[in-house]
């Protein structure tokens, strides 16, 4: 009777197969039948159904942050979401390529400026670096500091000396400062547009997941309910019951 009961079972799924739960409701039905005692039982039922899983907002919310266009694979949409992956590996590489054109530029213009200006690059900070791009010499800076009473701005003369040759050497290494600081400045606005490129992926990924669950809502949903049954006779018998939902 068991075998035949499996057998009749495993008919059924096979005539309404259902992505995703069809061996899952094959197992359950086959160990229902093997470990389940039903000699002194009414009626015994084991039901299973196919009604696809909703997709989890959340985490295609999650995906869509780590990386763009991972939120539309996951509602299986990512005809859109490509777009977004191809965005970001643009804009890392864009990133990549400004940051180390930035740092060469500033191992330049530090460069040039201990070789033409005598600078000793010990302890000497960015805002140091900017001041000098302005100045012929420390002395020409510490006049104007103390034209305008600001005497705590001013340079110690040995510490923080400098003095380029002429102004044109000046205009050469202000130019790869400005070079450098520009790309910098940058490179804020590729990091803001990454930071866009995930809300924007986000938004569309939760705008295809509920597409995607209002979709597998409207299809067709089946549960099957096959039992059984125990006759005053004492003879058995099977009962199928079979439920749709649209």
């Amino acid at each position: 009777m068991k075998i035949i009961l499996a057998l009749l079972l495993f008919a059924v799924t096979i005539s309404y197969p259902q992505e995703g739960s069809t061996n899952s409701s094959i197992l359950y039905l086959q160990e229902a039948v093997k470990n389940t005692d039903y000699s002194d039982a009414d009626k015994l039922e084991f039901p299973f159904n196919t009604t696809p899983k909703k997709k989890s907002t959340g985490l295609a919310i999650l995906y869509s942050l780590l990386l763009p266009g991972m939120g539309e694979l996951y509602a299986e949409s990512y005809q859109s979401g490509k777009y977004f992956t191809i965005a970001e590996g643009i804009l890392w590489g864009t990133y990549i390529g400004m940051n180390t054109y930035a740092n060469w530029q500033k191992d330049r213009y530090k460069s040039f400026a201990e070789s033409y200006a005598g600078v000793n690059p010990a302890g000497k900070d960015d805002d140091y670096y900017a001041i000098i791009s302005e100045y012929l010499n420390i002395t020409e800076y510490n006049d104007d500091r103390a034209k305008q009473r600001r005497f705590n701005e001013m340079f110690d003369t040995e510490a923080q000396f400098w003095k380029w040759q002429n102004q044109e050497d000046r205009r050469t290494y202000r130019s790869m400062w400005v070079s450098s600081e520009q790309t910098f400045n940058d490179i804020r606005f590729v990091v803001g547009i990454l930071l866009v490129n995930r809300l924007v992926s986000a938004i569309n990924a939760v705008r295809l997941v509920s597409a995607y669950n209002k979709q597998q809502a409207e299809q067709l949903g089946w549960n099957v309910s096959l039992g059984v049954i125990k006759n005053p006779d004492y003879s058995s018998g099977l009962s199928l019951n079979f439920h749709t939902n649209f």
